[in-house]
């Protein structure tokens, strides 16, 4: 009997982060574990930056220069689209997860990843 496939490898736990090849389902688990990822790593960010509070208003002042740089722009872009694809992503595991829709999960993602998009496109419109 071939142990090898239940055995832990790199490749295994990249395959979660690579839906290519992957039906609709696969986009929205590997989608969903992306942002929670990216959010996690916010989170941590955002407490850091938090914690110049305590070093007094100067310090807090200069990060709030550093804001302005296209990359910090890019990043608070990357946090709201972020934020809208897991979350609309979580209200679809959600109504799965009681019954609604479970036999219309693909277009229940679909219609999900236009909304997000939309507002996406809006947030970036607003914010340039």
């Amino acid at each position: 009997m071939d142990q090898t496939r239940h055995q832990p490898s790199a490749g295994k736990f990249w395959s979660w982060f690579i839906p290519v090849g992957r039906q609709a389902g696969g986009w929205a688990f590997a989608l969903n574990r992306v942002t929670a990822i990216g959010l996690t790593f916010y989170l941590f960010l955002h407490l850091a930056v938090l914690s110049l509070l305590a070093q007094g208003p100067g310090s807090y002042d200069k990060f709030l220069a550093l804001t302005e740089n296209p990359f910090i722009k890019f990043g608070e872009w990357a946090v709201v689209a972020a934020v809208f694809l897991h979350g609309l992503n979580g209200i679809r595991i959600i109504l799965t997860s009681f019954g609604v829709g479970v036999t219309r999960q693909k277009q229940l993602f679909y219609g999900f990843m236009i909304v997000a998009v939309f507002v996406i496109l809006i947030f970036t419109a607003r914010m340039y």
